[in-house]
């Protein structure tokens, strides 16, 4: 009896085995090979994106979203003195609580704060080319998470003409985490490629 329930599985693999048809077989093989691309390519657009080395700068600006890790790198860029101007997004939600204190209690002639509309990427997009274009800033410093630079990038020079260099923090996540993330910024990506920011660049 025992011997008989111990082949059962092996039994069942078998008949399963023969049961499915070769187009499952090739389906499978083609949806794994599939998302092992994505990971690979997700990894390389999000996790090592391309980096520039910081520049003289007519301004930093720091996106709103993990303030804690985002605003400590503009702040120290601004302290070396690449910019005079600091340039803060403010969106008044648990994630971006340290810079929305920062603008609510610290007064500064050389920091700028923005509250975009909507409260998303494309909205800080949209107000760093008014922001560039009222102050005739040409040059730009601008700092996200590391996942969210190439995104952060794509929208806001589909809106301003001023040059972008792209600073990033690095936030600490598990794998879980990053798998997550590179759903997301997969996703809006996409968007911000069929759906520019601005129809115009300022």
């Amino acid at each position: 009896m025992l011997s008989a329930l111990r082949a059962m599985p092996h039994r069942l693999v078998v008949r399963l085995q023969r049961g499915v048809p070769r187009w499952v077989d090739a389906a499978v093989v083609t949806i794994v090979s599939a998302v092992l691309i994505w990971v690979f390519a997700a990894a390389t657009l999000f996790y090592y994106p391309q980096v520039h080395q910081p520049a003289k700068a007519d301004a930093i600006v720091v996106l709103a979203g993990a303030a804690s890790e985002r605003l400590p790198v503009g702040r120290e860029l601004s302290y070396q003195g690449y910019a005079e101007e600091l340039v803060l997004s403010t969106t008044d939600t648990p994630g971006n609580r340290i810079t929305d204190m920062h603008c609510d209690y610290i007064s500064s002639p050389t920091v700028t704060c923005f509250l975009p509309e909507p409260l998303t990427t494309r909205g800080e997009a949209r107000a760093v080319a008014r922001l560039a274009a009222d102050n005739g800033w040409d040059n730009l410093i601008v700092v996200t998470s590391r996942y969210h630079l190439l995104r952060a990038e794509t929208n806001i020079s589909q809106c301003t003409t001023a040059a972008l260099t792209m600073v990033p923090s690095d936030p600490e996540l598990s794998a879980g985490q990053w798998l997550g993330r590179f759903v997301e910024e997969t996703g809006g990506l996409a968007a911000a490629v069929l759906r520019p920011a601005c129809a115009s660049r300022i």
